[in-house]
């Protein structure tokens, strides 16, 4: 049904905005009009699109909300009181009805599915030639307000920017809902964990006993050590790819010839593309046991999973981040401060250290930012290259955890949702999106105290 609906709107659509402008291009040859014909045929469209979005929006739900209700009727009262039975019901209902049902169906199921089955159809059939009928009034409605004086330009912008901000409105009000709904358990996690020892405490040991009789640990929920390993494997991954990133980005504006950019700039970007599991294999299954045979040929004692080798795989992974923006932001500036350089006399190198560089601060440090805020929140590659394991330490060597990972270890599997582990998750959740939200800050910042501003 939703197909030949809007199949039909489209049609509508069309129709009506070929009618609509033909017809003020007619018009528009005797009297000046004052839109354009193209205006008073987006008009009409306006005026069928909205009315059978409408009667499709209430109509459906109002009408499958009636057909099931309907339908459970065949059946005890008691399946309507109890949600998993009328949920259960209503897919066997629904598998008789579409043929998909297995096995012997009750005499009670089948009127059931014969009641919906009819119902469905007739409510279908209502909503089709409702949201037809409507329709063709919001287009005859559209063509007969074409005239000489009517402002369809004004009244076409004026929906355009409604619908903009209804557009705007869902992202913004989707990121407060997540923050709320984040902020929410977060508070009912510190009814049962101290704040300071979630925020200042040492050990991280999520795993708690169910019951009394369980033997099970009592629950560490400091955030010390997975604070200090995400710092440690974020820069570790800063320290490759924010070099390297930038280096690249300065010769690919500044050195390249074109033919060497259409092709070096692309096979870049391309590590931006590849899938951070496969990222973590090539760091559990390659990087990291040749690290160890390094560190045992040296002396070292590397670990199997350790955080240099997520470190290392992952500012790889961030590359694109730093070189494409910082690209983006070195041919950004203006081509006649190079050459007032030039012609001062400084060298090439000169002009980009001296120049085009700090013009481009401002743009160098946002991006900076950004593959940071990435690295942050990646967790593939460090729960197979750093491992799972807690530990407060400050050496590349050891294993490590983050805050990602153990968000995800968390929530998976069976869990109770009110315990204090599985609560732990979303108290994590909250304090990386304050973290993220606090390198944003800083990064407006800077770019509104350096950024430069060019006619």
């Amino acid at each position: 049904m939703s197909l030949i609906y809007f199949t039909g709107l489209a049609a509508l659509a069309v129709a009506g905005f070929l009618l609509g402008r033909n017809r003020a291009a007619v018009a528009n040859r005797t009297e000046t009009f004052h839109s354009r014909p193209s205006y008073h045929g987006a008009y009409v469209v306006v005026s069928v699109l909205l009315p059978m979005l409408l009667v499709f929006a209430v109509g459906v739900p109002v009408a499958h909300h009636l057909v099931e209700t309907q339908a459970l009727t065949v059946f005890d009262p008691s399946v309507l009181d109890d949600e998993l039975r009328r949920g259960a019901a209503l897919r066997d209902i629904v598998a008789v009805a579409t043929g998909r049902h297995t096995g012997d169906a009750t005499p009670a199921l089948v009127r059931a599915a014969e009641t919906w089955s009819s119902l469905r159809a007739w409510t279908d059939n209502l909503i089709l030639a409702g949201g037809g009928i409507v329709g063709l009034l919001g287009a005859a409605y559209g063509l007969r307000a074409i005239s000489a004086t009517f402002r369809a330009r004004n009244r076409v912008e004026r929906v355009v920017k409604v619908v903009l901000f209804g557009c705007a409105s869902v992202a913004v009000l989707t990121t407060v809902g997540i923050v709320f709904s984040v902020l929410l358990e977060t508070v009912h996690f510190f009814q049962k964990v101290s704040p300071l020892d979630f925020l200042f405490g040492l050990e991280w040991s999520p795993q708690t006993a169910i019951r009394a009789d369980q033997v099970g640990s009592s629950g560490a929920f400091g955030i010390a050590p997975l604070v200090v390993g995400t710092l440690l494997i974020t820069t570790i991954a800063m320290l490759v790819a924010g070099p390297i990133g930038l280096f690249a980005a300065i010769y690919l504006a500044e050195y390249a010839s074109p033919r060497v950019r259409a092709v070096a700039k692309p096979l870049l970007e391309i590590l931006a593309g590849i899938p951070t599991v496969v990222l973590g294999f090539f760091a559990a299954l390659s990087l990291a046991p040749w690290l160890r045979e390094l560190g045992q040929s040296l002396g070292l004692n590397v670990a199997s999973e350790s955080a240099l080798a997520a470190g290392l795989v992952m500012g790889m992974m961030i590359i694109p981040f730093v070189s494409s923006l910082s690209d983006d932001v070195i041919n950004a500036v203006p081509q006649s401060l190079r050459d007032g350089s030039y012609g001062m006399g400084a060298t090439k190198s000169e002009t980009i250290k001296r120049v085009v560089l700090p013009a481009a601060f401002s743009g160098i440090v946002s991006a900076m930012m950004l593959a940071i805020s990435r690295a942050v929140g990646e967790t593939m590659i460090v729960v197979m290259a750093a491992g799972l394991a807690a530990n407060l330490s400050f050496n590349p060597l050891d294993a490590v955890t983050t805050f990602t990972v153990q968000i995800k270890t968390i929530l998976v599997g069976d869990q109770e949702f009110d315990s204090a582990k599985t609560l732990s998750a979303f108290a994590l959740g909250f304090v990386l999106f304050f973290f993220t939200l606090t390198l944003n800050v800083i990064a407006m910042q800077i770019v509104k105290r350096y950024r430069e501003q060019y006619d």
